[in-house]
């Protein structure tokens, strides 16, 4: 059956927070970008708010699931004092060089099947901002839209696109 509810998913580094341009490994080098009023409007507009982000960091032992735990905690009080919440977090904590293959790593849909089946979202009312490639091409397979933004690029700047 379908769902009833719309969403914005969103890749986190480079979206979310600044592209460091490797694992943000501490939650100290975790700089959160100023995109609090779009996603405001976003919310105001009915969408719910997830984060799908691949984390093979975690493979790679360069940081653990505390401390990627504290990222997100940061992540999401600091949006909540801007009056956005976001629902929830789906990440991939796989790295194909050391856990082989997972069906949650974006390119693959994995992660945003997980949020549509568990909030009932409809995936053709949904959208998924990206600054990869993959994120597009995961959010396509998932029957969501994909907008393509760079890295650190205002999320303002792409809200014509959502309906």
């Amino acid at each position: 059956m379908a769902g009833k509810h719309k969403a914005v998913f969103l890749d986190r580094d480079g979206v979310l927070n600044r592209e460091m341009g490797d694992y943000v490994c501490k939650v100290e080098d975790f700089h959160i970008l100023d995109n609090f009023d779009a996603l405001k409007q976003l919310q105001d507009r009915g969408y719910m708010l997830l984060v799908a982000t691949n984390q093979g960091g975690l493979a790679k032992g360069w940081y653990n699931e505390t401390e990627l735990g504290k990222m997100h905690q940061l992540l999401k009080e600091t949006y909540a004092d801007h009056g956005v919440t976001i629902t929830d977090f789906f990440y991939c904590p796989h790295h194909p060089n050391f856990t082989g293959d997972c069906d949650c790593r974006k390119p693959k849909p994995g992660l945003l099947l997980q949020g549509i089946a568990k909030y009932g979202i409809e995936p053709s009312l949904s959208y998924f901002i990206g600054d990869r490639e993959r994120d597009v091409i995961a959010g396509e397979a998932a029957g969501v839209k994909g907008i393509l933004i760079d890295s650190d690029q205002p999320i303002a700047t792409v809200l014509d696109q959502i309906a």
